[in-house]
């Protein structure tokens, strides 16, 4: 495959998925938004939201204060902000126009439809009148274009490279939600939001995590028992059999790698393979112990890195 289709498939999917994530963030915080807490707190949980996306100076330098409309618009609809959901959704439509050949009818129309959709819904409002239903509807288009391409396409390195896109995009996200959640859950900030006598709000704002990542009624099935920080971690980050967990996202990273491999990128696969072995056999007693924020710090530097590689050795044309 010509590393330049191979390049727009990757960046669809990857778009697609951030817009998802984009959407799942924001609807979190504007559920517990309306949790009772002070003003400083609420601005401190939109705050931390920004700080995931690594987009906080960038707000700051545009509007200053901080306020829920304008972080919204921000994230949603704001054309210069490169991970708005409006942009996202815009080049994932752009990319997959690039390579209709090497798309399915289903697919290409649905990556169209959603951009189509989108532009209708900012202009009617939607956002302004009930935003979680906007949420729900991008996270909607995201299910229903990973179940097109997953259901028409054939198994193919155009297949392939879709996934990789997907899963690196969802890996680096799980990891900053519980980055910013658990720094969040154990410092001042979050000792304000959800006092630890409070034991309602402590449900309430780990139940709020869960949630995000589709991961409520899974934590349920799985402990049946209360939300603790220690089981949310561990769903997170080693459970295989969640979805959006980081060992699941690397197995499928794996797989997808081995599928599309050529004669550069075996030390790709080595390095990808080391991290899906180190999740693995890894035990979030001693993840903990050690420290979880300098874990996912690592894990997002590696996750980066392996973007890196896959750039260097499957999308970026090789110089004449």
């Amino acid at each position: 495959m010509l590393s330049r289709t191979a390049d727009h498939l990757f960046w669809m999917a990857r778009y697609t998925e951030r817009a998802e994530n984009t959407a799942r963030m924001l609807d979190v915080n504007v559920q517990t938004a309306l949790l009772p807490q002070s003003a400083h707190a609420a601005e401190q949980g939109w705050r931390a939201m920004l700080g995931i996306s690594e987009l906080l100076e960038a707000f700051d330098q545009k509007y200053g204060l901080m306020t829920a409309r304008d972080v919204l618009d921000f994230m949603v609809r704001d054309p210069h902000n490169p991970s708005s959901i409006a942009s996202c959704l815009t080049q994932a439509r752009e990319n997959a126009r690039a390579v209709r050949g090497a798309l399915t009818t289903e697919v290409w129309e649905t990556q169209n439809l959603t951009w189509l959709d989108m532009q209708a819904k900012l202009k009617g409002n939607l956002l302004e009148r009930d935003p979680s239903q906007f949420f729900e509807w991008v996270k909607y288009r995201s299910h229903l274009s990973r179940g097109v391409t997953i259901g028409t396409m054939l198994k193919d390195e155009a297949f392939h490279f879709i996934r990789l896109g997907t899963f690196l995009e969802r890996a680096d996200n799980t990891a900053r939600i519980l980055d910013v959640k658990f720094h969040g859950a154990n410092g001042n900030e979050g000792a304000e939001i959800y006092p630890d006598d409070d034991v309602q709000l402590d449900f309430y704002y780990w139940a709020a995590i869960l949630r995000s990542v589709s991961a409520f009624e899974i934590y349920r099935k799985v402990y049946r028992d209360v939300i603790t920080p220690e089981r949310v971690a561990e769903l997170l980050i080693l459970r295989s059999d969640m979805p959006r967990s980081l060992l699941a996202c690397i197995e499928e990273v794996v797989g997808n790698l081995q599928q599309v491999r050529n004669d550069v990128s075996a030390d790709t696969e080595r390095f990808a393979g080391r991290l899906h072995a180190e999740l693995k056999f890894a035990n979030i007693d001693e993840i903990l112990r050690d420290g979880l924020h300098d874990y996912l710090t690592q894990f997002l530097e590696r996750i980066y890195e392996l973007g890196n590689r896959v750039s260097r050795d499957f999308l970026v044309p090789l110089a004449a």
